[in-house]
């Protein structure tokens, strides 16, 4: 699959390894350009793709930036199992341009903010090879009732971080209490935080993710 188009940061010539950062609905890959350069992690290259135009069901069929579309938000919505599937398998593009740049599975992490974090988790957890790590920030797991069938052995002890703001009012602190809880009954180590925030990003937060990417990429 032809590779979309992204945003790439690197302060190295020979990066050591890859964290590939996907936006939220209706944004694209500079959104998190001030967060990477705060994480000052100058061995690993952050792609940061740019997710294509598509009509949003839940905005009144308005197009934006997004990696599917959207019904709802609340439990028991339906989803959109074909574009999150779409979604997955343009990831998973990104990881094999890094192998192909010298970059081991074992050396890249999936991360991703809202929608971008569903499809961070949804691909890392069936991806084939064992991966680094994965971040879903302010997101929810999507397909939870095939991760099971889905799920592939090589990383079922992948390191696992889910953060949420307990005042988020986009996707409610339950749906990802929820996802948290659908992992670790599935077997997942992971390592949950909550900060005093609405649906975005916060200083407490980009610490951890920093303490998170060091630990796996170490």
């Amino acid at each position: 699959m032809q590779l979309l188009d992204a945003l790439e940061i690197s302060h190295s010539k020979n990066p050591d390894s890859t964290v590939i950062w996907l936006h939220g609905l209706g944004a694209n890959g500079y959104d998190f350009e001030p967060v990477v350069q705060a994480l000052n992690l100058p061995a690993t290259r952050f792609v940061l793709p740019h997710a294509p135009t598509r009509p949003i069901t839940i905005n009144n069929g308005y197009s934006m930036p997004g990696w599917y579309d959207l019904y709802g938000l609340e439990a028991g919505s339906p989803q959109d199992e074909s574009g999150i599937r779409e979604a997955q398998n343009r990831i998973e593009a990104f990881i094999e341009n890094e192998v192909a740049r010298g970059i081991e599975p074992r050396r890249i992490v999936l991360a991703g903010f809202s929608q971008g974090g569903a499809i961070a988790l949804h691909t890392a957890l069936r991806y084939r090879a064992r991966m680094a790590g994965v971040m879903g920030l302010s997101t929810y797991l999507p397909l939870k009732s095939s991760l099971m069938d889905e799920a592939e052995a090589a990383n079922r002890d992948l390191p696992v971080f889910i953060a949420h703001g307990t005042f988020d009012n986009v996707i409610p602190l339950n749906s990802a209490q929820a996802s948290v809880e659908c992992l670790q009954q599935r077997g997942y180590s992971v390592t949950w935080r909550e900060y005093p925030m609405a649906h975005s990003v916060c200083m407490e937060e980009i610490a951890d993710i920093r303490d998170f990417l060091q630990s796996v990429l170490k």
